[in-house]
C-alpha cells in the first residue's frame, strides 16, 4: 500500500528526502513557508542528484490542516524551531502516526527509554516548556540520523552534493516496528542508503562528533573543515575535541565509533558546516542540540572536557554576538 508521508520543514536536508520519497513512490506532501514553498507548488520540487535531477509536485501547504492525517511524519526543521512544530503538527497525527525526526545534535527525547540512571530526564535546552513532550510525546518519536550534503540553491531545487546518502533509524526503546520497516523501505525506493538500528544513540554520536568539531571550529574560523584543518594546531584540538566526545558518549552507554574515520572525512571536506552556514546567512543557529547540551551530558556524568570547554564557550559567544542565539 501506498504510504502517506509528509516531511515538515522541507528546506535543504527535507526538500532531499521528500524528493527521494516521492522517486519511491510514496504519496508526499509537504510542510514548506514562502518563495521556497510558492516555487515547489508553481514548478514542482527539484532535488539535483549525482544520480541525475529528481522532479516531483508534492502536496505543499504551510497550514498542516490542508494536508491531513498521514501515516508518517519527518520533521527536518532545525532544533530552535521545534516548539512551533508541535504547536501545529496535530492535524497530521492520527492515534498511531509516528513523527521521525531527522535533527542534528542530542535530540530532545534523548532519554525517553534510554534505560539508564537518566532514564526519562528531559532537556530544557532543546524543549524549554516540554511543549514537544507533552503535544508530540516521546512514544511517538523516531530518531533519524542523516548523512547527507544538501543545500537550498534557489527556491524550489536543492542540490545533494553527495555521491552516498545514509540515513539511520531507530526508535528510542529500541524495539522493531512494522511502519519504521515500512518507511526504511519506501526511502530506499527512492535511492538512499538506510540501515534500521536498535543502537540509534550510538548513529546520534557518531555524527555528534564530527558536528562537535566541525560546527564549533567551523564557527570560529568560518571555513570549511578540509581548509581549517591543515593547520596542525587546529587539527590537534580537532583531535581532542573528538575524544572528549568519545568519552561522553561512553559514559552515557553509547559506542560513538572511531573518531579517526569521521576526523579523515573532514580533513578533505569542502562543505560549510550547516551551523556556519546559519551564521553568514544570520539565521538561527543550532547552539544548544549541537554544543551546550553535549556539555551538560559530559557535567552529568562527571566526563572532564577542557578542549570542549574552551572551543565550544569561544563558538557560542561569536554566535551570542551575532545576535543568533541566547541562553
Amino acid at each position: 500500500m501506498q504510504m502517506k508521508i509528509c516531511v515538515y520543514g522541507a528546506g535543504a536536508v527535507g526538500g532531499h528526502i521528500a524528493g527521494r520519497l516521492a522517486e519511491g513512490g510514496a504519496e508526499v506532501s509537504v510542510v514548506a513557508r514562502g518563495e521556497h514553498l510558492a516555487a515547489i507548488r508553481e514548478k514542482g520540487l527539484r532535488v539535483q542528484t549525482k544520480d541525475g535531477l529528481l522532479h516531483s509536485h508534492p502536496n505543499a501547504s504551510d497550514d498542516p490542516h490542508a494536508l491531513g492525517v498521514q501515516d508518517v511524519v519527518i520533521v527536518t526543521v532545525k532544533a530552535p524551531a521545534l516548539s512551533q512544530v508541535a504547536a501545529n503538527i496535530a492535524p497530521l497525527l492520527g492515534p498511531d502516526t509516528p513523527v521521525v525526526f531527522v535533527m542534528n545534535g542530542i535530540p530532545w527525547w534523548y532519554f525517553h527509554a534510554e534505560g539508564g540512571p537518566l532514564d526519562g530526564t528531559r532537556l530544557p535546552k532543546i524543549d524549554p516548556d516540554g511543549t514537544v513532550w507533552d503535544k508530540i510525546g516521546p512514544e511517538r518519536a523516531i530518531g533519524a540520523v542523516a548523512h547527507t550534503a544538501c543545500t537550498v540553491i534557489e527556491p524550489g531545487i536543492i542540490k545533494a552534493a553527495n555521491p552516498r546518502n545514509r540515513i539511520i533509524l531507530g526508535r528510542p526503546d529500541g524495539a522493531a516496528d512494522s511502519v519504521l520497516d515500512a518507511l526504511a523501505a519506501a526511502l530506499t525506493a527512492g535511492g538512499l542508503e538506510i540501515e534500521v538500528t536498535d543502537k540509534i544513540r550510538d548513529g546520534i554520536w557518531e555524527k555528534l562528533l564530527m558536528n562537535l568539531v566541525g560546527g564549533s571550529l567551523g564557527i570560529l574560523t568560518a571555513s570549511p573543515m578540509g581548509e581549517a584543518l591543515a593547520n596542525p594546531a587546529v587539527a590537534q584540538a580537532a583531535e581532542r575535541i573528538a575524544l572528549e566526545g568519545v568519552a561522553i558518549a561512553s559514559a552515557l552507554g553509547s559506542d560513538a565509533g572511531d573518531p579517526q574515520e569521521g576526523l579523515s572525512r573532514l580533513k578533505v571536506s569542502t562543505h560549510k558546516q550547516s551551523i556556519l552556514q546559519d551564521l553568514m546567512l544570520g539565521r538561527s543557529m543550532e547552539v544548544d542540540a549541537l554544543l551546550a547540551v553535549p556539555l551538560e551530558l559530559a557535567r552529568m556524568t562527571g566526563v572532564a572536557t577542557p578542549t570542549l570547554d574552551l572551543i565550544v564557550g569561544l563558538a557560542v559567544q561569536r554566535a551570542r554576538a551575532a545576535g543568533l542565539y541566547k541562553d
